[in-house]
This record gives structure tokens, C-alpha cells and sequence, in this order.
């Protein structure tokens, strides 16, 4: 979740010719970058909650179809290397209207996305001091209104910086797996599908939030000096990277904890086991930490991205966006927290917003894919579209969201711009 906030500001903007050559380990280190988030201390036990163990089979299905979105989206950013990102990519196959629609379905879910990290923090700290969902309510709308404060004072996140936090988040996890494993019990695995099987869809649908950001590797194309040959290199780190980890992580989370892995604290049970009574204090600083650097890359990406899809040149300059967008953002964010903090929403709702708006971008990537890209892109291309329709199937009143979106571009609320073109696509 934070790499899909700090990588959406990259590809809200042409990239220009060769900005400074990456490295392999560098695209691959930017690259996971764009996938890791604050998401991995909440979802493995929303899934657990769906499915119980298993929602290891949703973790299977999701990294296997994460291999094909990683291909269509390298050939892509080849074909079209200056396109916008998925604004540029749904435009040249599907029209610049249907690219408008999905530039703002990608917003909105970033804005969405917002008021659940600042959740996730505040349950690890509620978690280490005591409250319920009140407490909790509270400290995430601190947590949302100090970051928007930062903002509008002009902090902005740096690269290095989110690199540092991934990399945080990613040691938290191995410490968490690697010392927490001598704890797990075969008979947490029974029953193995409490819920029934259908619930692996739900499961999936949930974990899709993790998922997000292969797309990530499009903007770096022109930055590497052999794109053919780098980008199948870092797609294939990236891809063992998030398998072990997300694996790792499903499996202890389940095997550990058992029935109380339905928890939205999953990650401090789990360093609970591996470092004592520390563990609780531990995944708390971590999970603050990450959720104010994850809201202000939020942020400083939606900020971006609001400006190319702006119909007015004369509101391009970021003194007059920023402010309306935090506004939007505090707003929007305030009222899911207070919502949830009263129990009119459950965690789970909270996530289907943005993973619909995010699923519903990335089956219009698939299907714009399959229908301007040829050979392996293309095959891969139609099973992932069928994947994501099939995971659409289970968000239920959240695809009331995206609708919503299209709705609005189709009735001409928001207007297509020059921006939203691909060069070549009319």
C-alpha cells in the first residue's frame, strides 16, 4: 500500500528519456518497493477471518496471477514508455474516456486507501495500551490529521526514504516468521475451510490490496539501458521476494496462531512468540512509523495524479490543488473513521473500497492489454482480466464505487484532457 501511492506519483507524469540509468538490484529494489506495505500487518488476518486456513489457497492464486500481471505490465511500458501509466495504458485500448475513468478510479482508491492505514496503526497502538474500536477511531484520525498537517507544510517522503520503510516492514516480517515458526501446530489447520470454499473468493478479494503495484514497473522502462533483458530480471525478483514473504507470513499466521489469527493485529501475535513481551511494543512503533510514511506517500501520489487529471490548466499548480485534496482527503478519511468507530463499518468493508477501485483499474489494464499487445502479454493478458472479473464478483456493495466513477466520466463530470491520450490513440 504504500508503494501504491509512492510509485502512482511517478507515473502520473511522462517519464523523462533516461533520467539516470537503474541498476537490475535497483529497479528490483524499487520495484518491491511498489508492493510491500503497511497492508501485510492487517490483510493475513482479515483473509484468516474469511477463510480460515484456507486462505492459504487465495495467497497461492493471488502471487500466481501476480506472475502474469507482471508480464503485461513490462510490455506495456515497452509499448508505450510515456504513456501515463494506467491512465495511458486502459486509454490505448479502450478510448481516452474509459482511461479517464480509470486514472480516477486509481485516485479515488488512493484516497480511500488513506483512513485504512492510519486503521492499521492505530490498531497496533490500541493493541499495545487497551481501547476498542472508539480508541482506536481516535488514534487513527490523529494519525490521519497529523500527516495531512505535514503535508500541507510541504513534507514530502522521499524515495529513499520509502525504500527504508519497506525495508523496516520487510525485517519486521522476517523476525516475525523466522521466530515465531517453532510455535505452529498442525491441528490449527482443521478444519482447513471453516467457512466453506467460496469464501476462498472473499479471501482473495480482500488480499488483492497487497497485490497492487506491478504496475509500478512500467514508468522505469526507459530508465533501463537493456529493457528486454532488465525488466524480466527485476519482475523475477520481485515476484520471489513478495512469494516468500507473503507465503512465509500466511503460513506461520495460520500455523502460529490458529484460530486467532482473525485478528487486526495479526503481526503482533506473531512477534509476541518470536520476541517476548516486547513484541507488542515493537509491532506498535513499527506500524506508526509506517502508516505516517505510507499516508504521506498517499498523499504526495494522489497530489500528482490530481493534476493530470485536472480539466483546467489554470489548476495545475500544486498552491491551489494540495489544498482542496487535503481537504478531500481529511474529509473522506474523518468519515470512514468515525464510521467505523461507531460500527457502522467492519475492517473488511474499509479494505473492499479501494481493492475494488484497484481491481476495477487493473481489469481495464488487462483487457486494453489483450487488445493492443500480441504474443505471451497478450495470453497472459485474458486469464489475468477473467481473474480480476471473477474477484469483482465477491466486493459486493463496493462496486458501487467504481460504477460510481464511471458514471460520472460517462455523464461528462470530469473532462478528457490531453493528458489521458496515449501518443498514437485517438
Amino acid at each position: 500500500m504504500i508503494g501504491t501511492a509512492s510509485r502512482q506519483r511517478q507515473s502520473a507524469q511522462p517519464v523523462p528519456h533516461n533520467p539516470g540509468q537503474l541498476t537490475t538490484s535497483r529497479g528490483a529494489a524499487l520495484y518491491v518497493g511498489a508492493l510491500l506495505g503497511p497492508g501485510l500487518l492487517l490483510l493475513p488476518g482479515l483473509a484468516a477471518a474469511a477463510a480460515g486456513p484456507a486462505s492459504i489457497l487465495a495467497w497461492v492464486a493471488l502471487l500466481a496471477l501476480s506472475g502474469l500481471f507482471a508480464l503485461v505490465f513490462a510490455a506495456l511500458g515497452r509499448a508505450y514508455p510515456s504513456g501515463g501509466g494506467v491512465i495511458g495504458y486502459v486509454a490505448a485500448g479502450l478510448g481516452p474516456r474509459t482511461g479517464l475513468a480509470a486514472g480516477w478510479a486509481f485516485l479515488s482508491g488512493v484516497v480511500a486507501g488513506a483512513p485504512v492505514v492510519c486503521l492499521i496503526g492505530a490498531s497496533y497502538v490500541t493493541g499495545l495500551t487497551g481501547g476498542g474500536r472508539v480508541a482506536q477511531a481516535g488514534v487513527a484520525a490523529l494519525l490521519l490529521l497529523v500527516v495531512l498537517a505535514l503535508a500541507a507544510r510541504g513534507l514530502r517522503t522521499s524515495a529513499a526514504a520509502q525504500l527504508l520503510l519497506v525495508g523496516l516492514l520487510i525485517g519486521i516480517v522476517v523476525v516475525a516468521v523466522a521466530g515465531s515458526a517453532g510455535s505452529a501446530r498442525a491441528a490449527n489447520w482443521a478444519p482447513f475451510a471453516p467457512h466453506g470454499w467460496l469464501a476462498v473468493g472473499h479471501a482473495a478479494a480482500t488480499l488483492m490490496l497487497s497485490f497492487v503495484g506491478w504496475e509500478a514497473v512500467a514508468p522505469l522502462t526507459t530508465r533501463f539501458a537493456d529493457p528486454s533483458r532488465q525488466l524480466a530480471r527485476v519482475a523475477a525478483i520481485a515476484l520471489a521476494v513478495t512469494t516468500a514473504l507473503y507465503l512465509g507470513l500466511a503460513v506461520v499466521t495460520i500455523g502460529v496462531l490458529g484460530p486467532g489469527a482473525a485478528t487486526m493485529v495479526p503481526l503482533a501475535g506473531l512477534l509476541g512468540r518470536a520476541l517476548g513481551p516486547a513484541g507488542s511494543a515493537v509491532a506498535a512503533a513499527a506500524a506508526v512509523v509506517l502508516t505516517l510514511g505510507a499516508v504521506n506517500a498517499y498523499v504526495n501520489g494522489a497530489t500528482a495524479m490530481a493534476g493530470q487529471l485536472s480539466r483546467s490548466p489554470r489548476v495545475q499548480d500544486d498552491s491551489r490543488r494540495a489544498p482542496r485534496l487535503l481537504a478531500a482527503i481529511a474529509g473522506s478519511g474523518l468519515l470512514l473513521i468515525t464510521l467505523y468507530g461507531f460500527g457502522l463499518v467492519s475492517p473488511a468493508a474499509l479494505v473492499a473500497l479501494p481493492t475494488t477501485l484497484f481491481l476495477a483499474v487493473y481489469l481495464g489494464c488487462m483487457v486494453a492489454a489483450a487488445r493492443v499487445l500480441g504474443g505471451p502479454a497478450r495470453r497472459a493478458a485474458v486469464p489475468a482480466a477473467i481473474a480480476v472479473l471473477v474477484m469483482l464478483c465477491f466486493c459486493g456493495w463496493a462496486l458501487a464505487a467504481p460504477a460510481a466513477v464511471a458514471l460520472a466520466v460517462t455523464r461528462g463530470r470530469f473532462a478528457v484532457t490531453r493528458k489521458c491520450q496515449t501518443p498514437g490513440v485517438t
